[in-house]
C-alpha cells in the first residue's frame, strides 16, 4: 500500500511554551477513493521540533501494516536528517553530531527511527506558508493543538 503522510509541528514561545503537531495521512484505494486520517495533539511545554519530529512519528505510529510512505514535512531539520544522511553519522558517532556536540531530542529520533522500520519511507521537503494544501492544513491541526486544552506533558522538557 502506498500513503502520503503530511506533517507540521508547531511551539508558542518556542522554546518551552506550548506546542503541538499535525498530521495528514491518505491513500488511495483499488476503487480510486481517496481515504484520509488527521492526527494532532497538543503538549504543555515543548519545541518547534520536538513537534515536528512527533508529527512524523505519529503518522508512521498510525499504520497498521507495512507501507509505501512519501512523507512530507516543512522541517528541514527532519527531512534533511534522512535526505543529507545526517542521522547515519549521528548513530554511527553514537548521537553525536559531526562537532561531537550532543544530538538533541535523542528519544524521539530513536522513536521515529523505530516507527520507520517496517515502511519504505521516502522524505519530501515542502515550503512552509507557501500555500501547500495539505501543509496548510496541517499547520491548522498542529497550531489548534498547541492552542488547545487538556495539553499533554512532553516526558523530556
Amino acid at each position: 500500500m502506498h500513503v502520503r503522510i503530511y506533517t507540521d509541528g508547531a511551539a508558542r514561545g518556542n522554546p518551552d511554551g506550548p506546542g503541538g503537531y499535525g498530521a495528514v495521512l491518505q491513500f488511495t484505494d483499488n476503487s480510486g477513493t481517496l481515504h484520509e486520517k488527521e492526527l494532532s495533539a497538543g503538549y504543555q511545554k515543548t519545541t518547534n521540533n520536538r513537534m515536528e519530529l512527533m508529527a512524523a512519528i505519529a503518522g508512521l505510529e498510525a499504520l497498521q501494516k507495512p507501507c509505501r510512505v512519501d512523507l512530507y514535512s516543512d522541517s528541514k531539520y527532519l527531512t534533511d536528517a534522512f535526505n543529507q544522511h545526517w542521522i547515519y553519522g549521528w548513530l554511527k558517532r553514537g548521537w553525536k553530531k559531526a562537532d561531537k556536540s550532543p544530538v538533541k531530542n535523542i528519544d524521539l529520533w530513536q522513536r521515529l527511527l523505530e516507527a520507520m522500520k517496517p515502511h519504505e519511507v521516502t522524505w519530501h521537503w515542502v515550503k512552509g506558508h507557501d500555500g501547500h494544501p495539505e501543509n496548510e492544513r496541517c499547520d491548522r491541526l498542529a497550531t489548534s493543538a498547541a492552542d488547545g486544552d487538556d495539553l499533554l506533558e512532553d516526558a523530556v522538557r
